[in-house]
């Protein structure tokens, strides 16, 4: 029986999603749907009930389940063992990362990782802090990095470093030259400027501004989904904003943009995001282990 159809049948009864299975192995639809059928031909019965759009496991589906489980555990067991044993780390670890950490914080990362890790290929997908870590829960990757509090017991969530926010303004805004730190209150009368629902900085300053003035108060003129198209806006003049202190040391030396600290201070936490029971493979821990160096390292950058 191969391996490769057995993967594809794992991959699926886990995320009980044909679609979601195909993009996770980097398939299409139609090759996952034949690698099943001969699966199913192979034990000569049906792995899978498909019924009003929903997929389920059969009797016999759940028990291939329970076995491909512990054999592609046992599998990554076997393969960590031997690299162990030679000292090789390679393999290919598929990364998640929330917007603003992508675009500000793996390049450099993941630059002097791959340095000392040729051998390892990284995937890396982007989406906000929810999108990040469904795919975690659905194993769709294997290591999530994201900027906002993760509740969810299923997750290892480790916080890697805190990360300051700022109110950001053109140079030549009121606020910009009051000589000292911004209340929430005092933002209140200008046009703001956000990110998009489930992004993990909006949830950070909803739930700050909640707590002092209620977000409701807040004059939202835009929500956009990047940092750089909100920096893009705050400097044509659009309105104000709040964004990671990191992400605008460019706009600061350029003086294209001015940033003010928050009274009462606000910051967030990045933080690693994996599946608690998850086997981790070699390549997957080197990662890990270095990223938190990383963090420790450059805590202040």
């Amino acid at each position: 029986m191969a391996d490769r159809r057995l993967k594809v049948f794992h991959t699926v009864a886990r995320l009980l999603n044909f679609t979601k299975a195909a993009d996770a192995l980097h398939m299409t639809q139609p090759a996952v749907t034949f690698q099943i059928r001969q699966l199913e031909e192979y034990f000569n019965t049906r792995l899978f009930d498909r019924t009003h759009n929903r997929v389920s496991l059969t009797e016999a589906g759940q028990r291939v389940y329970g076995y491909s489980d512990r054999i592609f555990e046992l599998y990554d067991e076997m393969e960590n063992s031997i690299r162990e044993l030679t000292g090789d780390v390679s393999g290919v670890v598929t990364l998640g990362a929330s917007t603003t950490i992508a675009e500000y914080m793996l390049p450099f990362l993941l630059g002097d990782f791959k340095a000392q890790n040729p051998e390892v290929n990284i995937r890396l997908k982007v989406s906000n802090t929810e999108g990040i870590v469904a795919m975690v829960e659905n194993n769709i990757i294997d290591l999530g990095i994201v900027e906002a509090s993760v509740n969810n017991k299923n997750l290892q969530v480790d916080v890697c470093r805190r990360d300051q926010l700022v109110a950001i303004m053109p140079p030549s805004h009121p606020l910009a030259n009051t000589g000292g730190a911004l209340t929430p209150q005092q933002l209140v009368p200008y046009p703001f400027i956000c990110r998009e629902e489930g992004s993990g900085t909006r949830e950070v300053i909803n739930e700050y501004l909640h707590d002092h003035v209620g977000s409701d108060e807040l004059t939202i003129c835009l929500e956009l989904g990047s940092p750089e198209a909100i920096k893009g806006a705050v400097e044509a003049g659009m309105g104000i904003s709040i964004m990671s202190y990191s992400t605008v040391a460019k706009e600061l030396k350029l003086e294209s943009l001015a940033a003010v600290p928050l009274d009462p201070p606000l910051d967030r936490p990045f933080s690693f995001v994996h599946q608690r029971h998850k086997f981790k493979a070699r390549a997957m821990e080197e990662l890990l282990a270095f990223a938190k160096k990383y963090c420790e390292d450059h805590q202040q950058d």
